[in-house]
């Protein structure tokens, strides 16, 4: 009976545990959780970034990555990856474990004059909880670590701490919380325990509760998104800066109180979008100037180009800025009669009014400060302004500047009394100056001077094309814009910040002033007055176009694309896969015999000048390592970011004019990689990459021009040069030079192209095929042996057969060219297309396989620089031809999308045309 009885306690004990496991699943661990929901209720700024491969090469595109890795901040996190890299024994670990994950980065200010970082991190399966729990393991195995777990508020934290921490560290580890399969951790205790307290009122609202149903990740190309709590931001400011800018700064801020932006990072600009909700307090600027038109920026004729920071505001009558609370007048001004003349002077000030500070050639000394307003009556300002002087008692005496004249005002603050509190610091004596239809306030004379100089040299941003261009990717209407030029404001920075902050921002010069441009923009809804309204915003940061090439879009619908460069292209485009990118990148050489390589957003990531024009087109390495380059006198290898390689280039001798480059396809263990030159002359120099030439290979001169190319092979671990010439010989070479048995082999005719390869297991079972100028395909292995031969199409004297191989090198199509009309026939001899030309210009064929039915043929006729592109059912696309100036073009396809994508050179401009797979037309 006690068995019995052991029995049923043992059945219900697993009965109630498979009922508490099937409730987990289905009710806790079924709820996903909402990431924001473990953000802390200070945070300043989250970040949410996802697709973390992409996102890093686009860091590298823009070159904000190299500048990032000099910031010591991040050369602490780089230490810390090698040593999880080690730990984990791997490389990239990290990148590669947060892959597309969604990981949330927040900003909190944590003391006074500090502030931190925290992270989470979604861990996505159990081998994933397995890598941390081995990781921690390790770490806590560590001589220099130290692990402990402790609890708090009803959460397990772990706590890593190095044993003797870092240099200038007082606090070196951190504090980990895993909160079912989501990884929050920070260098700060406090944070890891915040998120803990917010752990304990689920119900209360996130940091994103007002943006629940926004999701930028599922628009495309969207590389992280920003949410800033701009009532936090002056906190923050305050971590930063002294403490008299703090309430100019909030002054700024109290526009809107959060918003949720898209951040894209494209060649020369970083850009956020995105939606903020109004500041709804009481005198706040939103309340102020709410129901106020946006303007356009037109005051760009009277700001001068040393303007370092310029807070610009578009509104109607400029009474609105002071909003409900009287102005603060001074204290004689009742006795004279000033508040009537200073309510008629603000009645002329409307439509655009901006402060503006001043570059200053060192950190200490004091910037100058303008204060700009709109006037639609200039004439009626300066009476009034001299009105006012009088009745200030004020000597009409005035300082002139080229053809501007300037005054004292004689009433203290009087930008604040005129404009509102955001308009403050001018001090007792401020002047006043007028240029054209805008009145000019300046805290001090060497400032209002050197800004008049300024304007009569001409000195402004509507004749600077830089900025011209800057201003016209800004947004054209907005309420409020910032606008800063990095490069200007250095000193202004270092003026303002905190003394213990200098030294970080002096480090960090590179990287702030990577993008000199930055704008700041806020845009009211057309029913701003309703329920649930928002500011439209957008971030800018920009270096100016100084590179070789202007990008446009290439079609009204935004399809495709055109680089137009400064020199003319000469050579063919050739895309470059890159991983993770929904296009590829293109090398392309102008003929300045430059160099550039062409990111998938259409922009140039970097050039290099070439001594000559290229060789035959680039040898891509395996595993993205680079590519190899030929011209006439020099081999180049460079990496994806074009950087040269140790021990090139390799200058080739004297008597040595490359005309083609060929390499071998793998490496083997203890080998290095082998260069193939085929010089003028029929000539053949083997080098290895130190640039010495084989043991046992004597330059080769052959008895007859070359076909093609010679084409480099590997076969069951043995070299294979194979040489096709004019006269129909065929030569196969080993690495020394000498002939395999079996060869040379003749066809019985001439050849004007290379062979198709199937390479075998043994050199007998390796096929190659040629087709030779009787219409004869040929087919032979390495050991010299003719293994098939049948006729292909019927020949002529004038007929010229040339076999033509697709993108990968698994198929082939044939060409014959009789006169002024081409035919193209399948490897059988099926006649797939033919066409007739009005020119004898030489003709280029081009063949792409993508698959069934996504095969596409190219005819490109050189003289009128004509490329007619077929598809799979041999129509002509787009039913003409395109425009091409080089001879060859190159094509790719997204499965995913079911489109082509061609890229081809029209004289200065590459163009990426996208064209649907099912589509005749073009997009």
């Amino acid at each position: 009976m006690s068995n019995r009885v052991l029995v049923w306690l043992t059945l219900l004990l697993l009965l109630t545990a498979l009922g508490s496991y099937v409730y987990y699943r289905r009710t806790v661990a079924s709820v996903p959780v909402d990431p924001w929901a473990l953000v802390p209720d200070d945070a300043v700024l989250v970040a949410m970034t996802r697709d973390h491969p992409t996102l890093v090469r686009h860091l590298k595109e823009t070159r904000v990555w190299d500048n990032l890795t000099a910031v010591r901040y991040f050369q602490q996190v780089e230490e810390n990856l090698v040593l999880v890299d080690s730990l984990a024994g791997g490389r990239d670990v990290l990148l590669n474990f947060l892959g597309r994950k969604r990981v949330l980065t927040s900003v909190h200010v944590t003391a006074p004059r500090q502030f931190g970082l925290l992270f989470q991190i979604p861990i996505g399966s159990v081998r994933e909880y397995r890598q941390v729990r081995g990781l921690l393991e390790d770490l806590g195995r560590a001589p220099d670590f130290k692990v402990t777990t402790r609890e708090y508020q009803g959460q397990v934290l772990t706590d890593v701490r190095r044993r003797v921490a870092a240099e200038g560290e007082e606090n070196s580890g951190l504090t980990l919380l895993n909160y079912r399969n989501h990884l929050v951790l920070s260098s700060t205790p406090e944070l890891v325990e915040a998120v803990a307290r917010r752990l304990a009122r689920p119900e209360a609202p996130t940091v994103a509760a007002e943006f629940q149903s926004t999701d930028y990740f599922r628009l495309r190309d969207v590389d992280a998104t920003l949410l800033l709590n701009q009532r936090r931001l002056p906190q923050l400011l305050g971590v930063l800066f002294r403490s008299e800018l703090t309430p100019e700064m909030a002054a700024v801020a109290s526009l809107a109180r959060n918003e949720l932006t898209e951040m894209r990072l494209a060649g020369n600009k970083v850009v956020f979008r995105g939606f903020a909700n109004p500041e709804m307090a009481q005198g706040s600027l939103h309340q102020r100037l709410v129901g106020q038109p946006a303007q356009r920026l037109y005051m760009a004729e009277v700001l001068p180009l040393r303007a370092a920071l310029v807070i610009h505001l578009g509104l109607g009558p400029a009474t609105a800025l002071r909003g409900i609370r009287p102005p603060r007048a001074a204290p004689d001004s009742l006795a004279l009669g000033i508040p009537l003349l200073l309510d008629s002077l603000r009645g002329q000030l409307s439509r655009e009014v901006a402060l503006c500070y001043l570059s200053t050639n060192s950190a200490r000394v004091r910037p100058g400060k303008l204060a700009l307003a709109y006037t639609a009556n200039p004439a009626r300002v300066t009476t009034l302004l001299g009105q006012l002087r009088r009745a200030a008692g004020v000597s009409p005496s005035f300082g002139r500047v080229g053809t501007y004249q300037l005054y004292q005002t004689g009433l203290a603050e009087l930008p604040q009394q005129l404009l509102g509190d955001l308009f403050t610091g001018f001090g007792a004596r401020p002047l006043v100056a007028q240029v054209g239809s805008y009145v000019v306030f300046a805290d001090d004379e060497p400032a209002l001077r050197q800004y008049l100089a300024d304007m009569s040299a001409g000195e402004t941003w509507s004749r600077s094309p830089t900025q011209v261009a800057f201003l016209q990717e800004t947004q054209p209407l907005a309420r409020l814009r910032v606008l800063l030029d990095t490069r200007n404001c250095w000193n202004l920075l270092l003026r303002g910040l905190q003394e213990q902050r200098r030294a970080g921002l002096l480090r960090n010069e590179t990287l702030f002033k990577r993008f000199p441009q930055v704008a700041l923009q806020w845009v009211p809804a057309d029913n701003e007055q309703e329920a649930g309204a928002q500011y439209f915003t957008q971030f800018l940061l920009r270096h100016p176009a100084e590179g070789p090439a202007e990008a446009r879009p290439q079609n009204a619908d935004g399809t495709g694309s055109v680089l137009d460069f400064k020199v003319p292209l000469r050579s063919s485009p050739e895309a470059v896969v890159v991983a993770g990118a929904r296009l590829p990148g293109v090398l392309v050489q102008d003929t300045a015999h430059v160099l550039h390589y062409v990111t998938p957003e259409n922009v140039v990531a970097w050039s290099d000048s070439l001594p000559g024009p290229l060789v035959g087109p680039t040898v891509r390495l395996p595993g993205g390592a680079g590519f190899l380059l030929a011209t006439p006198r020099q081999l180049f290898q460079f990496n994806n970011s074009g950087q040269p390689q140790p021990n090139f280039p390799l200058n080739l001798p004297d008597t040595v004019r490359a005309t083609a480059l060929s390499v071998s396809p793998t490496v083997r263990e203890g080998a290095g990689r082998r260069l193939l030159v085929a010089g003028s002359g029929s000539n053949l120099f083997l080098y290895d990459t130190q640039g010495l030439a084989y043991a046992g290979w004597q330059p080769k001169q052959l008895e007859f021009r070359l076909a093609a190319p010679p084409q480099y092979l590997v076969v069951d671990g043995r070299d294979v040069v194979l040489v096709l010439l004019e006269n129909g010989y065929v030569y196969a070479f080993d690495q020394t030079g000498g002939a395999y048995p079996g060869f040379p082999l003749s066809v019985g005719a001439r050849l004007t192209s290379g062979a198709f390869v199937e390479t075998g297991p043994t050199l007998r079972r390796t096929r190659l095929t040629v087709v030779n100028q009787h219409g004869e395909r040929v087919s032979f292995n390495l050991s010299g042996d003719v293994v098939a031969r049948s006729r292909v199409a019927t020949w002529s004297r004038t007929s010229r057969f040339r076999l033509i191989t697709d993108q990968q090198q698994a198929g082939y199509v044939v060409s014959r060219e009789d006169g002024g009309r081409l035919t193209l026939f399948d490897s059988e001899g099926k006649s797939l297309l033919s066409q007739s030309f009005l020119t004898t210009a030489p003709r280029s064929i081009q063949y792409f396989n993508f698959g069934p039915n996504r095969q596409a043929y190219v005819l490109t006729e050189t003289g009128p620089g004509k490329a007619y592109l077929y598809d799979a059912r041999f129509r002509l696309i787009g039913g003409k031809p395109f425009d091409s100036t080089t001879p060859r073009i190159d094509l790719t396809y997204n499965p995913a999308t079911s489109t082509f994508h061609l890229f081809r050179v029209n004289g200065k401009e590459l163009r990426r045309t996208d064209i649907k797979v099912n589509e005749v037309e073009v997009r």
